[in-house]
């Protein structure tokens, strides 16, 4: 045993750090979840609040602004799925066909760094372009007599802003994990078809996607577990009054019952609800993925 001990006890003590992590910042801090099932008072604390039960949940549910929350959440998440999930795939394929390394290594350095950015920043610059009396590109086209594009105004736009934004800044990033998955693929299987005369498509179809296949399923899997998040800062930087009937979801309502009205039982019942919904979808498409025979998460 004390072999055993002197053997393993620096690969323990290398997982203590995030084991530590994981316990003070992810673990301990679920016991403010009971906080959603209590009349909270920030001068009684949790033991001394009075218990409410279901109360938060039921007002939540009985409240007009829940079904705006969830269509408005649901609406970009679908979006999200359809149009900026792919991207990461589509760049990292087109990468893996590049053959010039220095061009390879530009494109990929460009691409990448997007991420790099805030979305203050991003938004500060949209918002200089598309201001509606002052924009950039706003003044050129009144110039051009096509009249201003109210991009930043206009609840039309809002969903199309934000995806395209998202799109761009982790668009590149998000290739990362793929790229990684390709380079694990048997160079092998690309001399063997193209001796049998497959060209790029084929060997895209019939090689780099089913070898990319599994990687996609996990990370799938995981986008769902995110199904009520979109990321508080991009949605709220892009809030203003004109489009806040498509742009109030969970994260921003959250914000302002809980931090600005001072409603702490309310707004943690909001948030344990989407964590109990990405929960169960994650459940359900892992499971879902199993049934048509390919991995799961677990």
């Amino acid at each position: 045993m004390n072999a055993y001990w002197k053997r393993a006890f620096p690969i323990y003590f290398m997982i203590l750090p995030g084991f530590l992590f994981f316990i003070i910042f992810k673990y301990i801090p679920m016991i403010g979840i009971s906080i959603a099932f209590i009349d909270y008072s920030p001068f009684k604390g949790i033991t001394g609040s009075e218990w409410v039960g279901l109360h938060y949940f039921r007002r939540l549910f009985a409240e007009g602004d829940f079904l705006v929350l969830l269509k408005n959440t649901l609406l970009l998440n679908l979006l999200d799925v359809v149009f900026f999930f792919p991207a990461p795939i589509l760049v990292a394929l087109l990468l893996n066909e590049v053959r010039a390394k220095r061009f390879k290594t530009a494109v990929q350095t460009i691409l990448y760094a997007p991420n790099f950015i805030s979305w203050v920043v991003i938004v500060g610059i949209t918002i200089l372009l598309f201001a509606t009396g002052s924009g950039g590109i706003n003044q050129i086209l009144d110039n051009w007599g096509l009249g201003p594009l109210e991009l930043m105004t206009d609840p039309q736009y809002f969903r199309w802003v934000w995806l395209l934004q998202n799109i761009w800044q982790g668009a590149g990033w998000g290739a990362i994990i793929f790229l990684a998955a390709l380079s694990t693929i048997d160079p092998t299987l690309y001399e063997a078809s193209t001796i049998d005369g497959a060209n790029r498509w084929r060997k895209v179809w019939h090689i780099t996607l089913p070898g990319l296949r599994n990687v996609i399923v996990i990370m799938f899997i995981l986008r769902f577990g995110h199904i009520m998040d979109l990321g508080f800062e991009h949605i709220f930087l892009l809030q203003n009054p004109m489009n806040q009937d498509v742009s109030e979801v969970f994260e921003t309502f959250i914000y302002k019952t809980g931090l600005i009205q001072g409603d702490y039982s309310y707004s943690t019942a909001v948030g344990l609800f989407k964590s109990v919904v990405g929960l169960v979808m994650v459940w359900f498409v892992n499971r879902l993925a199993k049934r048509m025979g390919q991995e799961g998460v677990f």
